[in-house]
């Protein structure tokens, strides 16, 4: 007690229960951000599993492979728990995935949602989301392909439609061009025929020549 109360340094009664002095907690918060992706990965302890900062890394991570590269890491993880499967949608999320494999991949994560951590729900929630409103995109732009289909179609028919008719219209006026020619054609030969019946009636009568007779025999009694 001599010895404690020569010394120039006292605990600091904030720290000390009972006269005894509190060890200070250890607290470590990995920094994801400084690991590698190339080992990002095959980390699967559950303090990472359950920090989003984790998972935040690997989706960054998943961003920088190439399609092939993020298919062949997804094939390492089958989905036989929620670690696994969110792992494996992170990772085809970004490869180049077909509507009908996006929502796959979301149907196995979702098999999974009781076993969600708290701490990494509300981060699963929104990738989830996100990932939804891509497959809704992608529905959008399907049905508004097959509309444009189905226009292009109905053009290409009212252009076929619109051919025909021309045909049919180029036809039908050759058709009447070839009979006012031959109107033209009777009327002109009836014309002389009708000049000559006009002057052979005349008054409504023909018109009859008397024989000629000699003058000589109308004397002869």
């Amino acid at each position: 007690m001599m010895l404690a109360a020569c010394s120039s340094k006292h605990p600091d009664p904030a720290m000390t229960v009972n006269g005894k002095p509190l060890a200070e907690p250890e607290i470590k918060i990995v920094d994801f951000q400084l690991v590698d992706c190339g080992h990002v990965w095959d980390i699967d302890n559950d303090k990472a599993m359950t920090n989003s900062l984790y998972w935040l890394r690997a989706m960054d991570c998943a961003l920088r492979l190439s399609p092939a590269e993020a298919r062949a890491e997804a094939r390492r993880w089958p989905a036989v728990n929620w670690e696994n499967a969110f792992k494996q949608g992170v990772l085809l999320a970004n490869g180049n995935v077909t509507p009908v494999e996006r929502r796959q991949f979301m149907l196995r994560l979702d098999a999974f949602s009781s076993d969600f951590p708290s701490s990494a729900r509300p981060l699963i929630q929104l990738w989830r989301d996100d990932q939804m409103g891509l497959l809704q995109l992608s529905e959008e732009r399907t049905r508004y392909h097959h509309l444009q289909q189905s226009h292009d179609a109905e053009l290409d028919a009212l252009r076929h439609q619109q051919v025909n008719l021309t045909k049919e219209l180029s036809v039908t006026r050759r058709k009447l061009e070839s009979l006012t020619d031959i109107e033209r054609q009777l009327s002109s030969r009836r014309s002389p025929d009708a000049s000559d019946s006009g002057h052979a009636e005349k008054n409504g009568q023909p018109e009859s020549k008397a024989p000629a007779t000699d003058p000589e025999e109308t004397a002869q009694p």
